[in-house]
C-alpha cells in the first residue's frame, strides 16, 4: 500500500512533494533535547532529496537506551510543530526519558521539516526510523516485535501516516535497513492531526507539509484515518475538547475506523487542556490532566510492551 499511495503522491506533488521547495531556504538547526547517550545519522550518506549537508538535511535519532538489562519494547517519539519547527523537548526529550526510565528504549527522532522540506520528506524519514531500530535491534537490546510510535500533534500525524501506510521491506535491496518492515507495532497519538476533512473545525491544514493548494488526492493520501485496516497497529489516542488547534474530533474519527477495522483501541478525551502540553504535568488549574502518562503506562502495561514497577 505505502508504494501505491507515494506513487500516487508523487503524480500529483510535482509542486508540493520533495520540490515543493525547490527553492531551498536557509537551514535551521533544531536545539537537540537534553539527557540523550548518542546519535544515529538514518543515511550516513545524505537521505533521500536532501538538499544540502547542514544539521537541518539530516534526519537523524536521539537515543535514550532503557534502564535495566534484557531486551527492551522500543518508542520513537516524533514531535509536533506543525511540520515547521520540532518541540524537542516537551513532546520529545521529557518523553524519552521518562520511557527510558521504565525500562523501554527510547528515540526522539528530527525530521525534516517545511518549508525547506514537503510532502514526503518527514515519511520518509519517520519510515526509515522504524526501519534503523528494527535493523538494528539486537545490537541495541530491542525486541523487533515490540517497536512503537508516540507522535505529538503534527508528529502524532506522521505517526498516525506510518501506523496506516507501511510495507514489510524490499528484501532485494543492497541497503539492510531497506530490507526490514517499517510497520509500527503500536501508536500513541496525542493531540494528533489524524483527518484533512474540511468538515472538521481547524485553524491550519498542514500547508508547511503540502502546500496552500493542496489536491483532492493529496489530502486523500495524508489523511490517516482514511486508511485504516486490519493491518494498523494498536493505537492509544488523547486529546482535549478545549484543544482549539487540533479538534478532538480527528481522535473520534480515527478511533471510529480504528474500531470499524478490528483494531485494538484505547481513547480518552478531556474536557480541559489546551494544545501541545506534552505529558500535561503541573498544568495549572488542571490537575486532572496529570493522569495522563499512568494511562499510556498501563495500556503499554496491559500489551507487554512495559513491565509493572
Amino acid at each position: 500500500m505505502r508504494h501505491l499511495l507515494v506513487l500516487a503522491a508523487g503524480l500529483v506533488c510535482t509542486s508540493v512533494g520533495l520540490s515543493y521547495a525547490a527553492t531551498p531556504v536557509s537551514a535551521a538547526g533544531t536545539k537537540p533535547p537534553t539527557g540523550f547517550s548518542h546519535v544515529v545519522v538514518l543515511w550516513t550518506k545524505g537521505a533521500p532529496g536532501a538538499l544540502g549537508k547542514d544539521d537541518a538535511d539530516v534526519p537523524k535519532l536521539y537515543v535514550y537506551p532503557a534502564t535495566g538489562v534484557g531486551v527492551h519494547s522500543a518508542v520513537i517519539v516524533l514531535p509536533g510543530g506543525g511540520y515547521r519547527t520540532l518541540s524537542m523537548e516537551r513532546e520529545g526529550g521529557d518523553e524519552a526519558r521518562w520511557l527510558s526510565a521504565r525500562g523501554v528504549t527510547a528515540f526522539v527522532l528530527e525530521y525534516r521539516l517545511g518549508s525547506r522540506y514537503g510532502f514526503p520528506a518527514p515519511m520518509l524519514d519517520g519510515a526509515r526510523a522504524v526501519r534503523y531500530v528494527r535493523s538494528h535491534a539486537k545490537e541495541m537490546g530491542v525486541a523487533t516485535d515490540k517497536i512503537g510510535l508516540w507522535g505529538f500533534s503534527a508528529g502524532g500525524h506522521l505517526a498516525g501516516y506510518l501506523a496506516t501506510t507501511h510495507d514489510a521491506g524490499n528484501k532485494g535491496a543492497t541497503d539492510p535497513v531497506d530490507q526490514v518492515s517499517d510497520r509500527p507495532d503500536f501508536a500513541i497519538l496525542s493531540y494528533a492531526r489524524l483527518s484533512l476533512d474540511p468538515a472538521i473545525p481547524r485553524k491550519a491544514s498542514l500547508e508547511a507539509l503540502i502546500g496552500v493548494h493542496p489536491t483532492a488526492a493529496m489530502l486523500e493520501t495524508l489523511s490517516p484515518e482514511r486508511h485504516v485496516t486490519k493491518d494498523t497497529p494498536p493505537c492509544f489516542l488523547y486529546s482535549s475538547t478545549e484543544d482549539g488547534v487540533v479538534n478532538a474530533m480527528n481522535s473520534t474519527k480515527f478511533y471510529d475506523a480504528l474500531k470499524r477495522a478490528g483494531v485494538p483501541a484505547e481513547l480518552h478525551i478531556f474536557e480541559r487542556g489546551r494544545h501541545g502540553i506534552g505529558m500535561a504535568q503541573g498544568v495549572h488549574g488542571m490537575p486532572e490532566l496529570a493522569v495522563y502518562p499512568t494511562l499510556v503506562a498501563n495500556w503499554m502495561q496491559l500489551h507487554g510492551w512495559m513491565t509493572s514497577n
